[in-house]
């Protein structure tokens, strides 16, 4: 049994063996219409309502490639930056703005060769997310300059960037 709740359209024809796509066009609406299943943008489908999946799911279904949660979301909730985020961010191989159901997301666009590189990213509820060090990274690679709020490890972030590929970031308060 999968835990799976948000699912695409051409997921849903493969699991109810649907070649014919009037067919499944057909069902995917009277399925929405009885409640059995929730449309939160045309081609993705939640079994519950969508405000009992998390925002975080829904971003990462609705991108429909390989992404893991980042920079300012990941920094945010472990205290490392204190401004308020509005958006929840993401980082795969496309640069977007979007909303949807209630909630703002940003994907960054990131190389494959660094995205794939899973140094510091785990599997967290479902959602790959990455480590404080690795959003610290991620962060720094797309803005060098950025300021954080809390003390920084910078060791653990500058091994980070040297098994992904990324530049070293030398900062003034940063330890050798």
């Amino acid at each position: 049994m999968t835990n799976e709740v948000l699912f695409h359209t051409h997921d849903i024809a493969k699991l109810w063996n649907i070649d014919n796509e009037n067919t499944l066009w057909t069902t995917l609406r009277r399925y929405c219409q009885q409640g059995l299943l929730y449309r939160l943008h045309r081609g993705l489908y939640s079994l519950m309502p969508t405000n009992n999946v998390s925002a975080e799911k829904i971003g990462a279904a609705s991108l429909h490639e390989y992404c893991y949660l980042s920079t300012e979301t990941v920094l945010a909730r472990h205290g490392i930056i204190l401004q308020q985020i509005k958006a929840i961010t993401f980082v795969s191989t496309l640069s977007k703005k979007w909303q949807l159901s209630g909630h703002a997301f940003i994907s960054r666009q990131l190389h494959p060769g660094h995205l794939h590189n899973t140094k510091g990213v785990t599997l967290h509820d479902g959602i790959y997310t990455a480590s404080p060090e690795r959003a610290i990274a991620d962060l720094l690679y797309f803005n060098p300059k950025y300021h954080f709020d809390a003390p920084i490890d910078w060791s653990a972030v500058h091994a980070i960037q040297t098994h992904v590929g990324y530049p070293i970031t030398q900062r003034a308060n940063a330890s050798p």
